[in-house]
């Protein structure tokens, strides 16, 4: 079996010259008077099978070979199906020289292709010479079917399928058809001895799978001692034909799977975009109103909660997200780069989805996100603002409360219907004094008063009861200088009944009642709270109170005057023997509460520098946290800057091959990744300046959301510079493009890059045409991708929507339509099933059930209508 169907071979080396090789058996027609009977029966029924095999692809067939062909309009309409030329339109009429006129038109087309023909006229076919009809149908199967055919080949074929008596048993017929079609016949169960059998079968098989027609009868060719030659010639050049429309259907299916997984591929990436789109405007869509949300805490804890939010969204949720937004971008690069490379129609993603509708959503997050963090900074600010005016509001109050206890019974009482002169004269000095400490207490009313105005101007959360305190204050205020005021009439009215004053008791009152109020204000200085933002501001509170510091000898001395009163008054006692009750009747202030108090104040002057030195510390340590983040900020922000610059300028600056800059680039890309740990410690120290409540820095203008934001702009330009360099290689790959190619098209394209920005602006006016192919949207600037791929688009070999209809031409045998069937045994199966679940049904005349129209399909995969 391997011998034979290794020795069954067909060549186009060597093509049949009518002129030379068959011009003796053309000449045979001439000497012999008459064919062998069995020979011309085998003639006439495989040159009838033969031409209504072509004439049915014309609607129409021939029964009688001699007969049929004398009017010539068959035999016209033969020539032009296998020629796949148009004749001279024919003769209508019915008389004999219409019929010769048409036979000679045919004979003059078989001659126009450089056939001889010997001994035959159009008025021979025309009577129906069975011998002559005969000879010109095998000069037309010579001429159409055998000419390109190997000539060894053919005879050899010929020889070991069917002529030699030794080789009739069929078997080599069959291992012909096993060569090609193993899937047809099991050459494994044929005999030697059943050629009939073998014959039936190999006939069988090439009618029904190969589209070849029954020729010929097995019981004439085993039983004729030497079978026709001409018969079994056309019978075994159709397998040619046959076989090797098989080779052109294969090379036609591996060009559609190749055009085919293109397209799959495409689609998938257009899906992974779409998808990886979604997902992202889905989580901006969440985050923005997260980031809306400004409904202010009461608290600080819980304002500082959502600070410790916000920063886990930016170190841990953002971060990822970030890294999908640029890699949309690359995908989307890539995609677009592919779709140029294989002719298909740019990618519009689904409305809302494009890049700039991303990056505009992509900005709104960020707008919000800047919005939010300065509203969380300001609400801490309030907050902490309204934590130390409440603790101050309640201090004071405490203190005022403290002092006027017991002065409404005080001044209500009536001691001085039943006092003694003395008594009038004291009670009257005390009301004075009373009254003057009444009046130095008007500050603190007005103090306290402001506090709570300021709370509700800054919407304290228990605003109500701050105005319910300081309501009931200022009611007692009011309803203290109504009972001074009377009790100053009563006294009024009987102080002319009292003659006597004690002056010294008097002036004591007087001077102690003052300095005891500036030693309450003094101690209230002292243990006053305080709140700063700076060393500037705590050097000021500190020269406040050296300033306080200084006024004490004064005091001291204003103190021993007061002292020195009462020590008179001791004196006089003792010295004019009068005894006193222990008690000023002018004043309850006694000697021991002004040096207790005076005691007190010196306790707490240390106290007070102790914690003024204390938030110098804190301050200074505050400072130092600025220097720290201002001296990274000024080195990493110029960086960034010094990265962005080199990174631009990268294409023009490198030399050598893309995959040389590519290492760079990629170098560049390790060494800026390198540098994360740089910004991790500048967002530790950020951290820690705002947990320290700093929010200014005067040593730098650099903040982090400006290094952030210059961070990932560096990110994405190196992304995006490395991607347009990869679509580069892709771009020289596919196209061809050799290095110095590549150089020739950026040395042309630095050439009008005048300002190198990778961008061409404004081309000269002979370059307008070109301009409306590399610019088709009409932006005004043409990428350097766009350039190398207008200089090599006229070059490069691409498939093309022809390419691929003619493709699927052969598959169909040259039908305008094709059959599932067909797509199911030329293509592997997913790309069969793929092309059957997008065809559309074929609609035309004769057509038959399942038709598929190929021509729409192939359009529609070069973007020239939808599928």
């Amino acid at each position: 079996m391997t011998a034979v169907e290794t020795q069954i071979t067909y060549s186009n080396s060597y093509t049949i010259h009518h002129e030379e090789a068959y011009m003796t058996q053309e000449e045979d027609w001439d000497r012999d008077l008459l064919l062998d009977p069995a020979w011309e029966k085998q003639q006439r029924k495989t040159f009838t099978a033969w031409c209504n095999s072509h004439l049915r692809k014309a609607g129409t067939q021939i029964e009688n070979i001699e007969e049929d062909f004398r009017n010539g309009l068959k035999l016209m309409l033969l020539l032009e199906v296998i020629s796949g030329e148009r004749l001279p339109k024919p003769d209508k009429g019915k008389m004999r020289f219409h019929k010769i006129a048409n036979v000679n038109k045919a004979l003059d087309f078989i001659c126009s292709k450089g056939v001889k023909l010997v001994s035959i006229g159009a008025e021979e076919i025309v009577d129906g010479n069975v011998k002559m009809t005969l000879g010109m149908i095998w000069t037309i199967i010579l001429r159409f079917a055998i000419q390109d055919i190997s000539v060894e080949g053919v005879y050899l074929t010929v020889n070991l399928c069917i002529s030699a008596p030794s080789k009739k048993d069929g078997l080599a017929l069959c291992a012909l058809i096993h060569r090609h079609r193993p899937d047809l016949i099991d050459y494994s169960k044929l005999r030697k001895d059943d050629p009939i059998g073998n014959l039936n079968t190999a006939f069988e098989v090439a009618e029904k799978f190969l589209d070849i027609p029954k020729m010929l009868d097995a019981e004439d060719i085993v039983n004729t001692p030497k079978p026709d030659e001409k018969a079994i010639m056309t019978y075994v050049s159709c397998f040619y034909h046959a076989f090797a429309g098989a080779e052109q259907a294969e090379t036609a299916a591996n060009r559609i799977c190749k055009v085919l997984a293109v397209n799959q591929e495409n689609e998938k990436l257009m899906e992974e975009y779409e998808k990886l789109a979604s997902e992202l405007l889905e989580w901006i869509r969440r985050t923005i109103p997260w980031l809306e949300n400004r409904v202010a805490e009461q608290t600080m804890r819980a304002m500082q909660q959502k600070l410790e939010d916000f920063r886990d969204y930016r170190r841990i949720h953002k971060p990822p997200r970030v890294q999908e937004k640029c890699q949309l971008e690359i995908n989307f690069n890539t995609l677009q780069t592919k779709l140029r490379l294989s002719n298909r129609p740019a990618f519009m993603p689904s409305e809302g989805k494009m890049v700039s509708d991303i990056a505009n959503a992509w900005k709104g997050l960020e707008q919000v996100e800047k919005g939010y963090e300065e509203w969380l900074l300001t609400e801490i600010r309030r907050l902490e603002r309204l934590d130390h005016l409440a603790e101050k509001f309640k201090q004071k109050c405490g203190m005022h409360e403290a002092w006027t206890g017991g002065k409404e019974d005080l001044l209500s009482q009536k001691d001085y219907e039943s006092a003694s002169l003395m008594e009038i004269r004291a009670l009257m000095r005390k009301h004075e004094a009373f009254e003057s400490d009444l009046a130095a207490h008007q500050d603190r009313v007005e103090q306290i008063a402001a506090i709570a105005q300021e709370l509700n101007e800054l919407d304290y959360h228990d605003a109500a009861s701050v105005n319910a305190r300081c309501q009931g204050i200022c009611d007692q205020w009011d309803n203290l200088g109504t009972l001074t005021q009377k009790r100053r009439d009563a006294l009024e009215r009987v102080e002319k009944l009292w003659e006597t004053i004690d002056q010294l008791y008097l002036e004591f009152a007087k001077r102690a009642a003052p300095f005891n109020n500036w030693m309450d204000g003094a101690m209230e200085d002292l243990q006053d709270m305080f709140i700063v933002h700076s060393i500037e501001e705590i050097q000021s509170l500190i020269t406040a109170h050296d300033q306080f510091k200084a006024t004490l000898p004064e005091a001291d001395k204003e103190r021993m005057a007061t002292m020195g009163i009462h020590n008179e008054i001791l004196k006089i006692a003792q010295t004019y023997g009068i005894k006193l009750s222990g008690i000023n009747p002018y004043t309850n202030l006694s000697p021991q509460d002004i040096s207790t108090k005076w005691d007190t104040v010196k306790h707490f002057v240390p106290l007070r520098d102790q914690m003024l030195q204390e938030e110098v510390a804190r301050q200074q340590a505050n400072e130092r946290l600025r220097r720290q983040f201002a001296a990274q900020a000024n080195i990493i922000g110029p960086w960034i800057q010094t990265k962005m610059e080199e990174i631009s300028h990268v294409s023009v600056d490198i030399a050598g091959s893309l995959e040389e800059q590519m290492n760079s680039l990629k170098q560049y890309e390790q060494n800026i990744i390198n540098y994360k740990s740089n910004i991790d410690k500048l967002e530790g120290d950020h951290q820690l300046s705002q947990e320290s409540l700093i929010f200014d820095n005067k040593h730098t203008n650099y903040t982090m959301e400006h290094i952030r934001v210059g961070w990932e702009q560096l990110l994405t330009t190196i992304a995006r510079t490395i991607n347009e360099v990869e679509n580069q290689i892709l771009t020289r790959d596919a196209k061809g493009i050799s290095q110095e190619q590549l150089n020739e098209f950026r040395a042309s394209f630095n050439h009008f890059d005048r300002v190198r920005n990778f961008l061409l602006l404004r081309l000269p006016l002979e370059f307008a045409r070109i301009m409306t192919l590399v610019d088709p949207n009409n932006t005004g600037v043409v990428t350097f991708q766009a350039f190398i791929d207008f200089m090599t688009r006229e070059t490069a070999e691409t498939d093309t929507a022809e390419q691929v209809m003619a493709s699927f031409k052969i598959l169909a045998s040259d039908k305008m339509y094709i059959t599932v069937d067909e797509l199911r045994r030329e293509l592997p199966p997913e790309q069969a099933e793929y092309c059957i679940s997008r065809m559309t049904r074929y609609v035309g005349p004769e057509s038959p059930p399942g038709a598929l129209d190929y021509i729409s399909f192939s359009s529609a995969l070069y973007g020239e209508s939808d599928l």
